[in-house]
């Protein structure tokens, strides 16, 4: 395979997988700021959802403040940033359009499909109800893409690649979340475990699909160490940072596989997969949280080169 070809479709599944992160993290915040400000407090649930997108630095640059208004139109709408579900959505169109030969029909039908709908929002929902049912669509859209991946795609280097890009950018939007919640979510003077931390953390649960797989699991209220637990180390978890890792690997190792040779990259998934495996809640916390998940960030975008460096160029 041609590694143009190979890079379109690993960015291809990083924008639509990007897009849908983008959707559940403002779903999430708009839960948050309808509740009574007896749950949630004096934070700033808009401004958290910017960090957590890795924006906030572009944000600030047009907006003086980080209110549901600006924040809503700079993630989902804006064109001066590149990492809008806007732009998410065109830079998938655009690099499915340069590989269309290396996708299926339904492939071709859920990613264009999404981007003429798109163009029927113009510049945005005009009120909170239809703004809902816009991000419950860009969910949807991105399930249709992926599930038409597969279940239609060829298992080959193709699809390989392609999932790679899927859990390199699932594994880092998880990590993302869990470090903004312990950093700029709870104020200072609010104790862990208080109803404005327990409001947020399920919040954080339902952005990841996870609040009923918590309860299955745990069966316990939400503690916030089990919920580091089930999105760092459980496998079982499909957007836990293990389970992204074990795909990750497994991916790689089928590319290896495929054109007979290992790199630096299949060597650099491993290292990560093996040190959480062997990590534990309670060392991580010791520790700190934010420095484990800052560490893993640097690490996830690091892999994010080097397979850029072996396969990409």
């Amino acid at each position: 395979m041609l590694s143009r070809t190979a890079d379109n479709l690993y960015w291809l599944s990083r924008y639509v997988e990007r897009a849908e992160y983008l959707a559940r993290i403002l779903d999430a915040t708009q839960r948050l700021s309808s509740l009574p400000l007896a749950y949630v407090g004096s934070t700033n649930e808009w401004e958290s959802a910017v960090a957590t997108a890795g924006c906030a630095t572009a944000f600030f640059k047009q907006y003086d403040e980080a209110n549901e208004e600006n924040v809503t139109d700079f993630l989902a709408f804006s064109t001066a940033n590149s990492s809008s579900i806007r732009a998410c959505f065109e830079m998938a169109r655009s690099n499915a359009r340069s590989v269309r030969t290396a996708l299926t029909v339904e492939m071709w039908d859920a990613i264009n499909g999404t981007w003429l709908e798109l163009k029927r929002y113009g510049n945005g929902p005009t009120s909170r109800e239809e703004f809902s049912r816009f991000l419950r669509w860009v969910q949807e859209s991105s399930l249709r893409y992926d599930g038409s991946a597969y279940r239609t795609m060829l298992r080959n280097d193709a699809y390989w690649f392609s999932r790679l890009g899927v859990y390199l950018e699932r594994a880092d939007n998880t990590a993302r979340i869990l470090d903004v919640k312990y950093h700029l979510l709870l104020p200072a003077d609010e104790r862990v475990g208080g109803p404005l931390d327990y409001f947020q953390w399920a919040a954080i649960l339902r952005s990841v699909s996870a609040l009923n797989a918590y309860r299955w699991v745990y069966r316990e209220s939400l503690k916030p160490w089990l919920v580091a637990d089930l999105l760092i180390l459980k496998e079982e978890m499909p957007r836990s940072l293990a389970s992204c890792y074990e795909a990750i690997v497994r991916n790689l190792d089928q590319i290896a596989g495929s054109y007979g040779r290992q790199g630096p990259a299949q060597r650099q998934a491993r290292g990560i997969r093996t040190r959480l495996q062997n990590s534990r809640m309670d060392g991580i916390f010791q520790r700190g949280l934010h420095e484990y998940i800052g560490e893993f960030i640097t690490e996830n975008n690091g892999l994010g080169g080097a397979i850029t460096e072996q396969f990409l160029i």
